[in-house]
């Protein structure tokens, strides 16, 4: 099998896509194996829902970005315009380590706190991510099975290996590892890489 796709708000991926950041952050869809979130592979498709994503729930100066954010609705053809590394993950259970690391997504405070407040007995995920863009955007075919509250589907009729079409990082790497650096530095809690899940 090869890489998954993740699932995001079309504009948190379009927010990656542009270097606009580079975190993301989970608690696990409904319908998770488990009900629980875990990194299912270091590599993955950025693919861009427009399920749940709602203006009022960003930062006043990444509203206007939700009508011009190319998203997926279910029973559409799904366009993937990129993909990234999982270089690391932490895990958060208090507001106050996520205040550290408001500055560096574009969802509103509240919104990002009532991820952490769901579901109190799961930690929320802090997932670091190098996006790259593709060069020629890529379109599958929607099935069925990739509608829901997840956060993981596997798209048919993709590479195993995303790196394997011709792509570029979104940031230069003294560029993303100075960010980088900057997220493990104001997080509370240890940063830790991500193994690779993928075969």
């Amino acid at each position: 099998m090869g890489s998954p796709a993740f699932k995001e708000w079309a504009v948190i991926v379009r927010a990656l896509l542009a270097g606009e950041q580079i975190l993301d952050v989970r608690k696990g869809g409904l319908h998770e194996d488990g009900r629980h979130f875990d990194v299912h592979s270091s590599r993955v498709w950025l693919y861009p829902t427009a399920e749940h994503q709602r203006a009022e729930l960003l930062k006043p100066a990444y509203q206007r970005w939700i009508d011009d954010s190319p998203a997926s609705p279910p029973g559409e053809p799904i366009r993937l315009e990129g993909w990234a590394d999982v270089v690391g993950v932490a895990t958060l259970t208090d507001p106050d380590q996520l205040a550290t690391i408001d500055s560096k997504f574009i969802w509103t405070f509240d919104y990002a706190e009532s991820r952490l407040k769901w579901k109190k007995r799961d930690p929320l995920w802090v997932l670091a991510l190098r996006a790259h863009r593709l060069a020629e955007p890529i379109t599958v075919p929607w099935r069925e099975e990739y509608g829901g509250c997840t956060s993981w589907v596997d798209l048919d009729g993709l590479p195993d290996d995303p790196s394997s079409l011709e792509s570029e990082p979104v940031l230069s790497d003294e560029s993303f590892t100075s960010r980088l650096k900057l997220v493990q530095n104001d997080l509370p809690v240890k940063f830790e890489a991500t193994e690779s899940k993928r075969p």
